[in-house]
């Protein structure tokens, strides 16, 4: 059970996705701070410092926080264009593949039933 443990963790598979997690946490922190210091305190000054959080209602004992949804919609949608900008800036960033090299081409199928017909006829 041991080796078979060991050969899971060993193939490369995993230690892409480790490392990928652990890379994401990391980015997810910077993207954090970038958002959180950086641009809601800008929008803060647009907006007005408008605040979502005391939008709610109860019925009954149950407390329906509307405001704290919203505020994490637009957390989202900012945290999520940021990441677009930074993908896309990165994408410019990196060198461009080659193009991969078209495939000869052959004859169409409509060719080859023609020849196909055309040395049926010769035969006959």
């Amino acid at each position: 059970m041991l080796k078979e443990f060991r050969d899971f963790i060993a193939r490369g598979n995993v230690l892409d996705m480790a490392v990928g997690i652990v890379i994401g946490a990391a980015f997810t922190a910077i993207v954090t701070s970038l958002v959180e210091d950086l641009i809601n305190p800008l929008i803060g000054l647009v907006v007005g410092g408008i605040d979502f959080s005391a939008w709610g209602f109860k019925v009954g004992e149950a407390s329906f926080n509307i405001g704290n949804f919203i505020n994490a919609v637009i957390k989202f949608v900012i945290v999520a264009w940021v990441i677009f900008l930074i993908v896309k800036a990165a994408n410019r960033a990196m060198p461009k593949k080659p193009a991969a090299p078209e495939a000869p081409k052959g004859p169409t199928a409509e060719e080859l039933l023609t020849e196909i017909r055309d040395s049926l006829k010769a035969r006959a």
